[in-house]
Formats: structure tokens, sequence, C-alpha cells
């Protein structure tokens, strides 16, 4: 088994995840065993569908009643003690320390999830059955567990319930040979069934704020011609939008996901980052969780099968990496493939939203040239659309015209800011001065955030402890935003760091502020890009980005140009700026207006 793992993804499993497999399965098979159920496949570690989630054990078999193929998700745990989170429903006290989602709970979204994704199952759980198997438990060591209602694809059974746990197992699945109901759920087409589809459609499209305007609507139309056309004619599409920040292209993305679901085709959405996918599924699926399903990732689709979507929705296409091959990557499939090239297999018409000014690391590979060179090579049709309205920065093209000039994206170099009533822009002389002028802002009902380069290195949170001031500019301390997935004291986990009120506290980085947007921003440039006799130097050894710095001198410098023009381009309303290096500071107050007021 553990050589099995290396190979499926990659990396050798924990000593942790070995014990934990020599203590379950032996148990698991020892039961299967005992209930004549000798013949039944186990699919151990299964991987869901378009996540990175794993099912301790499926049980594949025939249903002892029908003699369709039978599946019984079992998640293993070898606890002792665990109790309800009080002020809870779902979520569990193990050992009265860690907090776990309640196992019932668990096994039950699993099956709900592969009833979703696989053609096989038809988007029904009639198949699935779903058990949390405590074999190490006693009834009344996890009490409070009981009080969850059980269901079929949700049931809980302890070591004490073994016998129980036997005649489950026999009445899901009969002692005939599995192999036939596994090879059908291995080779089952992965997309979203009828049912997620129309739940989808309706969330999305409820949304007042996914309402298209001018460019916008233009390139939604031809995204949907594009895919009727691509279904009469049975060949591949590739489209491309691109715009620049605030233009729209999410608002796109997610009207297309709505519409495409309406119409009842197989789409999904896919992004590279974390943080936008995460906040993407809690906005699109915000009354309906089973929807944030459909939010997912560029590196999902390493093992897909040919146009097993209609429509593959690739927003912050930028973001596209030179392959999708990480430390859990299977060894089968660390082909070297381009992941571009992964991402227009998987679907017969593969959408890309970019800004080719978002590329901020030398391993991202998303640029119009990039798709449409893939695309010809494939023998696929390309159409590229450009957005020029600007929706963000208060829909000041002058601004983003500005900036765009000053980091020398644009020919000609810096020139003074002139005004735009749309959109304020300041220089602040510290950044104290920055936080108190945002402070007020938050108080008047905005949002706003702090934002610097990469140049202070970033500490480990500690239990219990507060994140440490990793930025320190004088007298002036403050953390960066929590780099875990998940709270640590105040501070919202990273995904949330841009939409959580919580995150003003902390500073972010270009990583957690990339794609979103807040009504006033600020931007601290560092030791990493300084201004020198006339012109901008990059500076690699001020930077703490070992996914930059490492790379030659002209990727690192068009990398922190696009990097500070992301951070530059999040404001609505208004951008504060401020330079830790004396001579940059001087140059920019040159160009902007150093105010005490916002």
């Amino acid at each position: 088994m553990t050589e099995q793992h290396y190979y499926e993804f990659g990396y050798h499993p924990s000593p942790g995840e070995v014990r934990s497999w020599e203590r379950s399965l032996e148990v698991l098979v020892g039961d299967l065993e005992d209930a004549g159920l000798g013949r039944v496949e186990m699919l151990i570690e299964y991987r869901l569908p378009l996540t990175s989630k794993r099912a301790d054990v499926i049980l594949c078999g025939r249903h002892p009643a029908t003699g369709e193929s039978s599946y019984v998700v079992v998640e293993l745990k070898q606890w002792t003690k665990a109790n309800v989170l009080s002020g809870t429903d779902d979520v569990v006290l193990l050992d009265g320390v860690a907090e776990r989602l309640h196992p019932v709970e668990q096994v039950s979204r699993y099956c709900t999830h592969l009833a979703d994704f696989l053609a096989t199952l038809g988007g029904s759980t009639d198949q699935l059955a779903g058990v949390a198997y405590l074999h190490n438990a006693t009834d009344t060591a996890i009490r409070t567990l009981w009080e969850m209602p059980e269901t079929q694809t949700g049931r809980l059974f302890t070591g004490q319930r073994r016998s129980e746990f036997l005649t489950f197992l026999k009445s899901r699945i009969s002692a005939a040979s599995g192999t036939e109901a596994a090879d059908q759920l291995l080779n089952s087409a992965v997309r979203p069934s009828k049912q997620l589809m129309a739940l989808a459609a309706d969330e999305v499209q409820r949304r007042e704020q996914f309402v298209l305007l001018d460019e916008q609507q233009i390139a939604y139309s031809k995204v949907m011609r594009a895919v009727q056309d691509a279904t009469r004619s049975n060949t591949k599409r590739v489209v491309a939008v691109v715009g620049g920040p605030g233009s729209g292209k999410s608002v796109i993305a997610l009207s297309l996901l709505g519409e495409l679901s309406r119409q009842g085709r197989t789409a999904v959405h896919a992004t590279g980052s974390s943080a936008f996918t995460k906040t993407l599924r809690k906005i699109a699926g915000a009354r309906a969780p089973r929807v944030q399903k459909m939010f997912t990732y560029y590196n999902n689709f390493i093992n897909s099968e040919p146009n097993d979507l209609e429509v593959l929705i690739c927003d912050e296409a930028h973001r596209i990496r030179e392959t999708s091959t990480n430390r859990f990557t299977r060894a089968l499939d660390r082909t070297g493939r381009p992941q571009v090239e992964e991402l227009i297999d998987a679907a017969r018409v593969p959408v890309f939203l970019l800004d080719e000014d978002q590329v901020v690391k030398p391993s991202e590979r998303g640029s119009v040239e990039e798709i449409e060179r893939a695309a010809r090579r494939m023998g696929c049709e390309f159409e590229c659309v450009r957005l020029d309205g600007q929706f963000r920065c208060g829909g000041s093209s002058a601004y983003d015209h500005w900036v765009r000039r000053l980091l020398g994206l644009e020919p000609g170099g810096p020139v003074v800011w002139e005004g735009d009533d749309a959109f304020d822009v300041t220089l602040d002389e510290a950044p104290s001065a920055i936080e108190q002028k945002l402070e007020q802002m938050l108080e008047s009902g905005y949002s706003a955030r702090i934002v610097a380069g990469y140049c202070w290195k970033w500490s480990t949170p500690e239990t219990g402890e507060p994140l440490a001031d990793d930025i320190v500019i004088g007298d002036w301390k403050r953390p960066w935003n929590n780099p875990k997935p998940t709270k640590h004291g105040d501070a919202p986990g990273r995904e949330l760091w841009a939409t959580d009120p919580a995150g003003f506290h902390q500073i972010g980085c270009v990583y957690t502020a990339q794609g979103f947007e807040y009504d006033y921003g600020a931007v601290i440039f560092g030791p990493d890009f300084v201004w020198r006799s006339g012109h901008w130097e990059a500076r690699p050894e001020f930077n703490f980005d070992n996914q930059v710095k490492k790379a030659d001198h002209a990727a690192f410098d068009r990398a922190i140009r696009n990097t500070y023009k992301v951070l530059l381009t999040r404001g609505m309303r208004g951008m504060r700026i401020y330079s830790t290096d004396p001579e940059t500071q001087e140059m920019l107050r040159t160009l902007v207006s150093a105010r005490d007021d916002a």
C-alpha cells in the first residue's frame, strides 16, 4: 500500500497514515470476511472527483435484492472518545481538544459529492450508502454523536455494535464479486449532475450583482455562441476573454456558469487560486452549499477524460502554471504535459478569462499567446475577446493608465497624477498615517485593506500566541495575513483575508489580494522595487518570495512590476501609497500630492 500510495500521489504516506491503515483496514477486512463478503472490491484512499479529498474506503459489490452495483463509503475512525461541540450540530470535539466535522456528516457529504459528479451514478445516491465506523469506541464514549439523525448516506457504528455493522453491510452488498461495480466507478466520466446544475442555475442567476454591462455582455454572448457552434459542428472551440483589473471577468464567468447550468450543459468553474475559489464558493453557494462543488482548481484536470465537460470556465487564467505537477501528483501523471493543454482537453469549449499583467510568478504561463499556441497545436479553433471597460478603481481608466505608466508596463515613463473625481490617490509619509486614514474609512462603513511587497519574512503562527509582527517599519509593526486556511486568534484564514472585516488588522500580500477588491486600499512598496537614477530597479535580494526571487533577473523584474500592479488596482474608490525607500518615496512625491485628508 505504501508503494501504491507513492505511485498514485507521488509522495510517501506519513507514519501516522500507515499506522491508521494497519489498525483500521485489518479490522474492516476481518469484518468483511466474517460477513461472508470476501469478494467485495475495496477502493482504498479513493480521491473524490475534482477535489483533493479522499474517502478512506469504498466497498464495491452487488445489491442483494436488485443485483445492481452497490457501494458503501466507509470512514474509518480510531477515535475512542468524542462529543458534539456545545452550540453546534455537526462539529465534534475529539479527545476534548481537536475540532472535527461529525463523521456521519462527513461521509454523507462524500456520498452526495460522488452522486453529483460521477456520471455512472446519474446524480442519485440510490446506489450509495455511507457509514462512519468508530471501531475502537464504545457507545457511551461518543454518546452525543448519536444525536445526529441516521440516513442512508450517513450511519454511525462503534466496535460495540459490530454485529449491527455486519448486518448492515449484508443488506447493501451480496457475496458476489464486486469487480464489475468497482470498474464502473473507476471508469466513470466526471461531470456535474443535472440536479446540481439546476441548483447552480437557480443560485447564481438570483444574484443581482451578476449584471453584465457593455463589453461584458458582448463577451458573454460570444462565449454562448461558441458553445452552440461547437455543439452543432461537433468541433472544439477555445475562447480567451482578456481584460484589466475590475473589467468584469469574474462576473462574466459566474453568469456563464449560471446560464449554461440552466440550459443543462455540463460546466465547471476553475481557478489557480485557493483564496479566490473559496471566496467564490462562499458567494455563489451561500444558500446552496452543494453549488460550491462546481468551483475547483486547474490541477484537478490532470487526468480527466477528453471533453468530459461541455464548458470549462478558467477564471484568473493568468495563473495557469507550466504543469499541474506537485507533490500530490501520482507518478503515472507526471508527464510534464503543459497545464493549458490539460484544461483545453477537458472540455469541448474551454473559456479562459485573464489579465496578462497579473502574472506574478515566473512559473505562471497564462497569456493569450500561450493559450492560442496550445489551441492551434491541438487542432482547435481559437477566438479572443477583449474587454475595454474599467469597473474596478471607481471605473477610472485614467488611474489604470497611470499605474501602468508608473510601473513601466506602458511606454513613456511615470506621469503626474492629474486627479479623477471617480478615484482618490494619495501619498502618505508613514504607514501609521495610512492605517489611521483607512480606519476612518472603516468607521464610515467602507471596506479597506493594506498590502505590501513580499519584503519581510513570514513567521509560522504559534498555537495560543497572536500572529508575529513580521512587518517592521520604524516603530510601526504589523503581522502579515494569517498563512493558515483556518482562523488564528482574531485573524481570519488566508482565503478570507480580503473579505472578512477582521482582515484589516493584518497586512496582505499579492496572493491573498489578487482577484479581490475593497473600497479603499493602500500599498507599501518595499525595498525589492526602488527608483534609482530615473528608472526602476528590481532587487531580488530584498524579496522573500522563494517562488519568484530564484528566477532570472528579467523574469523577476517582470513579476515584481506585475505584483505591484495587482496590489495597486484592488481599490474601488481610492488608493494610498507609501515606499520604505526614501529615494523612491521622493520620486512618488513628485507624482502624487501628499495629503492629510482622505
